[in-house]
């Protein structure tokens, strides 16, 4: 399923807590931060028309299996495990049933003229940098609660305001890739087979980084109990566990989890 948006709906969804903390105003008195926004929905203004957001997701029955989850279709998603000391050792895996269960798999993006039209005026091109990445997750939150509500409809009767929103109030999660949950920013290269990036015009780098930049890829759980938490280090006997279960050679994947080794 596709959604084009046009920039005026998703901008009740911008969270412009993070915008501020990007632009490193979060600690500035509300005046200043008032006239930054009031700027940048200037910008927005001059935008709508020109330039769109963009969402694809899959709904697809699954169930899990060890740390995997194992698609209908086949195709498996291998996940993380916590291990340090302390953690409650939790994998993604776990908030989807071993026997029976669905996920969502999900990918938003903003226009590519967004990255390449402003590089004559530095200032510009950050400030529609910035806003297109708000707009890529915005597009993420609205494409969610419309898939909640609706699409997957597992939470028909949900009546949340933006403010509960953008503090997840509701059931499920969404982990994007590269975020703590869902570190190995190469499962886009699974999700893409999936998904075919390519209708919303997203391509992928050698290393699964997505472009434009301002886009967000994940999956989509519904379970009640379902949280965020950190993967955090992993030891070499989850490493090798999980690039057998990747099928990648030990050293490609030490290059993607670097970070979390």
């Amino acid at each position: 399923m596709i959604i084009d948006y046009d920039i005026h709906q998703l901008e009740p969804y911008i969270n412009w807590d993070y915008f501020f903390y990007a632009w490193g105003m979060h600690n500035k008195p509300a005046d200043e931060r008032q006239k930054l926004q009031q700027e940048a929905e200037h910008v927005l203004a001059d935008l709508e028309g020109r330039y769109r957001a963009h969402a694809l997701f899959l709904l697809i029955d699954a169930h899990s299996e060890g740390d995997d989850i194992v698609l209908a279709d086949g195709h498996r998603i291998p996940l993380l495990r916590q291990q340090q000391p302390g953690s409650d050792c939790l994998c993604l895996a776990d908030f989807v049933h071993p026997e029976e269960d669905r996920i969502g798999l999900f990918a938003t993006t903003v226009d590519m003229g967004l990255e390449k039209d402003f590089n004559h005026d530095a200032y510009q091109k950050m400030m529609v940098q910035l806003l297109a990445d708000r707009l890529a997750e915005a597009a993420a939150e609205c494409m969610h609660e419309a898939v909640r509500k609706h699409y997957w409809g597992y939470a028909p009767d949900e009546q949340l305001t933006m403010q509960q929103l953008h503090s997840e109030q509701f059931q499920g999660i969404r982990p994007a890739v590269g975020y703590p949950s869902l570190p190995d920013t190469s499962l886009n290269f699974v999700l893409n087979e999936l998904l075919d990036f390519h209708q919303i015009g997203i391509r992928l780098t050698e290393s699964g980084a997505m472009r434009p930049h301002a886009s967000v890829s994940g999956l989509m759980m519904a379970h009640p109990q379902a949280r965020y938490f950190a993967v955090g280090t992993i030891g070499s006997d989850q490493l090798t566990d999980y690039a057998r279960r990747r099928g990648l050679p030990i050293e490609i994947v030490r290059k993607f989890l670097s970070a979390n080794l």
